[in-house]
């Protein structure tokens, strides 16, 4: 359901939101998220253009992020990368069809609900979670 690239932005804003007022290295994001480096690039690029994320240049520079990680939702990564599409009309284009068929409203149905479910998630519920796996940790 989700891109890569969502994917991989994902796993960036987390680390970043890890490591609060710390600018990390992209050579240090990729090793550290098992993203490809030109394309977490890319996705840096993105999330920056987005206002999500803040790079600074030189040493002890690197990537942070923007916002607070108690303000940013998995919503927000995801549409500054790679918006969920939700189903407005017809993708064949049908004419008669002035309302989605069954099928395209039950697929727009779970796009809603994901959208609404990552819409209610932060970066910092994340990080508090109680789950004892730690990303970007193999104990």
């Amino acid at each position: 359901m989700l891109s890569k690239t969502a994917e991989y932005a994902l796993r960036a804003v987390v680390l970043m939101s890890s490591h609060e007022n710390q600018p990390i290295s992209a050579d240090v994001m990729a090793e550290k998220t098992k993203v490809p480096r030109r394309y977490l690039t890319r996705v840096l690029q993105d999330l920056s253009a987005a206002g999500l994320v803040n790079s600074r240049s030189g040493p002890g520079g690197g990537y942070e992020l923007a916002i607070p990680a108690s303000d940013l939702t998995i919503l927000d990564v995801v549409n500054a990368v790679s918006p969920l599409e939700r189903i407005r009309s017809c993708p064949l284009g049908l004419k008669s069809h002035t309302d989605l068929c069954p099928l395209h409203a039950e697929l727009d149905k779970a796009y809603a609900a994901t959208e609404s479910a990552f819409k209610n998630v932060t970066l910092e519920q994340l990080l508090k979670s109680t789950n004892p796996i730690v990303s970007f940790c193999d104990i």
